[in-house]
């Protein structure tokens, strides 16, 4: 599979780890940065790994900053793009069966490497559902074309 990383400051040592396990277990990884731990502004990294993720030159994409938030969402502002934050195996694959996800976040802060590398095996072997959740991902994607507004309002 080929996977978009990238990461902040807070985030590049836990990227480099799962960079290596990811490169490892024979995925193509393109590694949008950052390349240090020097200061960064998280913004720019979920952008780089979101319009890749958008435009369909890689699978899938993982993003890691300090909590994991600040990426999912910067990165959930590129059309197209699903970004979910999760901490468990659960919320992954309910993420990816639900949601059809194609961003990880992952918070460095409150994420080990090994309980990391667990989570992305989970977001890559996990295929989305359809059936009655295509329906609830086509009104996500069109959130994205009419910023919001409804013609329908759903009864409380």
């Amino acid at each position: 599979m080929k996977i978009a990383i990238g990461a902040d400051h807070a985030g590049f040592a836990l990227k480099q780890q799962l960079r290596a396990r990811l490169e490892a277990c024979g995925h193509e990884i393109i590694d949008l940065g950052t390349g240090s731990a020097d200061s960064t502004d998280y913004p720019d990294y979920a952008a780089a790994v979101g319009r890749r993720v958008a435009e369909g030159t890689v699978d899938r994409g993982v993003l890691v900053c300090s909590t994991g938030v600040g990426m999912s969402i910067a990165a959930n502002k590129i059309p197209g793009v699903r970004a979910a934050l999760a901490f468990n195996e659960d919320e992954v694959r309910l993420t990816r069966a639900h949601n059809d996800a194609n961003v990880l976040s992952i918070g460095a802060r409150y994420t080990d490497a090994e309980t990391a590398a667990a989570l992305i095996d989970v977001f890559l072997e996990t295929p989305f559902e359809a059936g009655r959740h295509q329906r609830r991902v086509d009104k996500i994607t069109a959130l994205e074309f009419t910023a919001g507004a409804s013609e329908e309002e759903p009864e409380p």
